[in-house]
């Protein structure tokens, strides 16, 4: 798996980045387009590959910091995990191994990859008049079964060894967590923001929940907490119970 930052559409719109995926054993193809390689953009495309294909044993990866937290264990601390990245945890909490590459020569197939679809597929887009990231994701629909049954080669071993993912919520794994601290008067502030949680239960700490879709949701022991955004602290605590119908 590797992003790659290229001016797809030759200038006839944004420049993108695209989320690109090979196959180890069978060379087959996956990927879409996004407006920058980051923590969400990496997670939704994981998602959709999920969608189509099942969960792999792995990916292989570099070290850009949306895959590899840059966080480092306290010196002489060494009985402990390293910091992962959310990325890395979210395919952590799946069941996916992690590998990382230490150099763009050991990520060499899918690198290739990259190369070729910077040619061919730019030209392909440029003869369908491709414009926008929108449409340059419907035309790769049609582009990645034309490419793998072309390039798809026969692996050695059968076997599809993806796991489908039945039951799972994936976007309860492929989201943002944040832990937060919950304030006497109900509120919690996350990234300059403040909001107020409708419960009147002893909460210490919440998990805010960032999903793909730009939605928030905060959670306490697997529950969904009802919330709003406020931009006030409340001055007494009556003011936290004396709320409209709906609140609790």
């Amino acid at each position: 798996m590797d992003g790659s930052h290229h001016d797809w559409l030759e200038g006839r719109g944004p420049k993108l980045v695209l989320m690109g995926y090979i196959g180890d054993a069978s060379n087959e193809v996956f990927g879409e387009f996004y407006d920058y390689e980051g923590t969400l953009p990496a997670m939704e495309s994981f998602k959709h590959y999920v969608q189509q294909y099942g969960l792999p044993m792995s990916v292989y990866l570099d070290r850009h910091t949306t895959y590899k937290s840059p966080k480092k264990l306290p010196e002489g601390v060494e009985d402990r995990e390293a910091p992962l990245s959310q990325f890395e945890r979210a395919l952590k909490e799946l069941g996916v191994e992690v590998i990382h590459a230490y150099s763009p020569q050991a990520k060499g197939r899918v690198e290739r990859l990259l190369g070729i679809l910077q040619d061919r597929l730019v030209k392909g887009m440029r003869l369908a008049k491709i414009k926008t990231k929108t449409e340059a994701n419907t035309f790769l629909k049609t582009y990645w079964p034309r490419h793998n049954k072309r390039f798809r080669v026969c692996p050695a071993n059968a076997s599809d060894v993806h796991i489908q993912p039945k039951g799972y919520n994936l976007d309860r794994y492929l989201c943002i967590k944040t832990e937060r601290v919950v304030a006497k008067d109900y509120t919690i502030a996350h990234k300059g923001k403040l909001f107020q949680i409708h419960t009147r239960s002893r909460i210490k700490c919440v998990i805010v929940e960032e999903r793909c879709d730009g939605s928030m949701y905060i959670v306490s022991n697997n529950q969904f907490l009802k919330y709003n955004e406020i931009t006030n602290r409340p001055t007494k605590f009556y003011e936290i119970y004396n709320q409209p119908s709906g609140w609790l």
